[in-house]
């Protein structure tokens, strides 16, 4: 028998679980009569007050429900003594935030979160719950409204602090061979549901010629789509075009060179500055992590190359853009020299058996992320740097092109729901996620989060709740 359903509340709001309610399909009368058992049943437990009570429709149809109310604190885990529904069955759990009620209804139509219906006219707030069956667990988060959820956060907010979704090799949505496309959306659907970090692999078209901008997108040594070049320009303008629909927010774009050719970083740092990151309402290119206030519209340059040497004396002899500049390769964990970036990056899962091992790096990515505290800034020192925290940046991605299993669409599918599973059950929970005992420590961030195939067939969870990790930061910043 199924274990009593855990409620996880991962927002900033105590909330209380009010009413179950299982409705099912009852056995017909030549099965024993038990639909004739079933309405009495019903009629026993129906509270006729309630106008909240759903009626019977028919002797086809069973329901019991139970009232009672179970407080969950913000960042708490709490076994209930909730059955989970049997096959034949929905649970509605209805649930009571500072006077608003709201419901759900379990099991989902798909695998997929689900939004909690408002039982109040205009309610102050919105709930999303992913319901893991499996481990007949639920998990709350607030629902934050994807195109624009950083508008939630102060300006003296330090980018690292936050929680965010990126792609990896972000535009490869097109036509290309299997193991260099790594995303099933494009890059404004990508934006418009959430991401906020874009990795990017640029190629110059014509190194030698300064007058020439022309930066092709590439993964490794392969264009992007097989119908044609797609170039760094017109991501860019979609980029743009995100912005001003939406100036409470940023991006962080990590470039680096890749592809064929005798092109150098030096060459590439030079096209870069002179023709496309030029424009400082555009971006942020300071060598250092901004303040969320500084880079709202804009965005901020991380860059995986090298210099051109008079680039290294921008900024008063201090670079150009946050270096990430020798980022160690296929680690489990390695901080830049420059102390702006702690990156989690093995990818070469040679074998299918190998991936279990990268959930495992990327799950203590997250956990080392989700130590960190943010310092806020005194108002007066707010023209000043962010105190030193890094950009966790934590890939779920890896491939093997020699092997059809470790593609990076087959490895998503298994790196993806267990990420979100452990985001639901035990992040930031010092005990494993062990409900009623556990200790959170930090902010409880996860940093940058990285994927592959994140929104396939509209499957945002892993999205979802990244942003919703923010929700400890969010009180801390608003004194809630």
């Amino acid at each position: 028998m199924s274990s009593p359903l855990v409620v996880r509340n991962l927002t900033s709001k105590p909330i209380e679980v009010k009413r179950s309610e299982y409705h099912g399909i009852a056995p017909s009368l030549s099965q024993g009569g038990f639909a004739n058992i079933s309405q009495n049943v019903t009629s026993l437990f129906r509270n006729a007050t309630s106008p909240a009570a759903p009626q019977a429709v028919g002797p086809s149809t069973s329901f019991m429900h139970e009232d009672f109310s179970i407080r969950i604190d913000p960042f708490k885990s709490l076994r209930t003594d909730i059955r989970p529904q049997s096959a034949n069955e929905t649970l509605h759990l209805i649930f009571e935030s500072e006077g608003e009620q709201h419901r759900l209804e379990t099991p989902t139509p798909t695998s997929n979160s689900t939004t909690l219906k408002p039982l109040t006219e205009n309610p102050r707030f919105n709930y999303t719950a992913v319901h893991l069956l499996e481990h007949s667990h639920l998990t709350l988060y607030s629902s934050a409204n994807l195109s624009s959820w950083m508008r939630s956060f102060k300006d003296d907010t330090p980018l690292s602090a936050l929680s965010i979704p990126g792609t990896h090799n972000s535009p490869t949505c097109h036509r290309a061979l299997p193991s260099v496309r790594c995303q099933a959306t494009s890059p404004p659907e990508q934006l418009d549901n959430g991401v906020r970090f874009f990795d990017i692999r640029v190629q110059p078209e014509a190194p030698l010629d300064p007058a020439k901008d022309g930066l092709i997108l590439v993964h490794g040594v392969f264009p992007i789509s097989l119908t044609g070049n797609k170039f760094l320009r017109g991501l860019l303008q979609e980029v743009y075009a995100f912005l001003d629909r939406n100036p409470s927010e940023t991006v962080i774009m990590s470039l680096k060179r890749e592809g064929t050719g005798d092109a150098t970083d030096a060459q590439l740092s030079r096209i870069l500055h002179d023709h496309y990151a030029g424009d400082p309402k555009r971006w942020f290119t300071a060598p250092r992590i901004p303040y969320l206030g500084e880079v709202r519209g804009k965005i901020v340059l991380l860059r995986r190359f090298g210099l051109d040497e008079a680039l290294r004396q921008e900024w008063g002899g201090a670079g150009w853009g946050v270096d990430a500049e020798n980022w160690a390769d296929n680690t489990p964990n390695a901080t830049c020299p420059s102390g702006d970036v702690c990156v989690q990056d093995f990818y070469e899962v040679l074998e299918t058996v190998n991936i279990e091992k990268k959930i495992q790096y990327s799950q203590e990515h997250l956990e080392r992320a989700a130590q960190c505290v943010c310092t806020f800034p005194a108002q007066d020192q707010l023209a000043t740097p962010p105190p030193k925290h890094p950009f966790f940046i934590n890939f779920l991605t890896a491939s093997n092109f020699w092997k059809v299993g470790c593609w990076p669409e087959k490895i998503a599918a298994k790196v993806n729901p267990a990420i979100v599973d452990f985001l639901c059950r035990k992040h930031n929970e010092s005990d494993g996620g062990e409900p009623g005992q556990a200790q959170v420590a930090g902010d409880g961030s996860t940093g940058i989060v990285v994927c592959d195939w994140v929104g396939h067939k509209g499957d945002w969870d892993l999205v979802r709740c990244i942003v919703g990790m923010n929700a400890k930061l969010e009180i801390r910043e608003h004194g809630l």
